[in-house]
């Protein structure tokens, strides 16, 4: 199946992006950032910020802003059969740059999983050399990093989010 990343979530003043992979199933058919019920990317972003748990996604996306983060992929599109970042096949990068250069404020990436960190390394380069740039490589917030309690995800998270 091919598979297109969805819009960023960003807006003027961002600090923070958090890119992903791809988006799972769930997440492409709702058009919406880690729509899996099972993914703990939006609990442990309620939790790091200090915010109650936003139910829609709407309220999920303007909790994040309001801290200065945005969301996006860094595989732009590909081939993927499921949901599983290791099903990706036929990847082309998304373009890094252009997003930064539209959001100069946006100065730490973090990347949320091996494959979203693998993707950015492999088609942003020249940003790795930016000594203006913080570049994290994060545990993934899926289900499927079962060996990642909600703790441990916090733990590492928290130095690359929270102020």
């Amino acid at each position: 199946m091919l598979c297109t990343c969805l819009q960023p979530a960003v807006r003027e003043g961002a600090r923070t992006l958090i890119l992903g992979s791809m988006p799972g199933i769930a997440s492409l058919s709702a058009r919406e950032y880690y729509a899996y019920p099972m993914n703990r990317f939006w609990r442990m972003m309620a939790m790091l910020l200090g915010e109650p748990f936003p139910t829609d996604y709407p309220d999920r996306i303007a909790m994040v802003q309001r801290h200065g983060i945005a969301i996006w992929d860094a595989i732009s599109r590909c081939e993927r059969e499921g949901s599983l970042d290791s099903a990706i096949k036929n990847e082309e990068g998304a373009d890094i740059s252009a997003l930064l250069e539209a959001y100069p404020t946006i100065k730490t990436i973090c990347c949320n999983g091996k494959k979203a960190y693998a993707a950015f390394k492999k088609y942003n380069r020249p940003l790795l050399a930016r000594e203006d740039l913080a570049i994290h490589a994060m545990p993934s917030t899926s289900a499927a990093n079962a060996r990642y309690t909600m703790e441990k995800l916090l733990a590492a998270w928290q130095m690359a989010i929270t102020p």
